[in-house]
């Protein structure tokens, strides 16, 4: 039999970002909505995320040199310990 926890979160108000999000999702209607406000919101985040390694590019901070490490690298979290 599983274990259920159950954990006590404090109580804290939406900001204004969370009441806007909400306000969305309380309109939509039909799973198509549904799906076109998850893409937009992933499109946020990709543009967020591509605007980041922009400025990182510009700032000298990535390089190709850096990107070309990721090639081999392997950074998976072992499953079994090494010995």
């Amino acid at each position: 039999m599983p274990l259920i926890k159950f954990y006590i979160m404090e109580a804290r108000s939406l900001n204004r970002a969370q009441i806007e999000i909400l306000d969305a999702l309380a309109s939509l209607h039909t799973d198509e909505e549904v799906e076109a406000l998850k893409l937009a919101i992933s499109q946020f985040f990709a543009k967020r995320a591509q605007d980041a390694l922009e400025e990182l590019w510009q700032k000298g901070e990535w390089n190709q040199e850096l990107l070309d490490s990721f090639e081999n690298a392997h950074y998976r979290t072992p499953y079994r310990p090494t010995k």
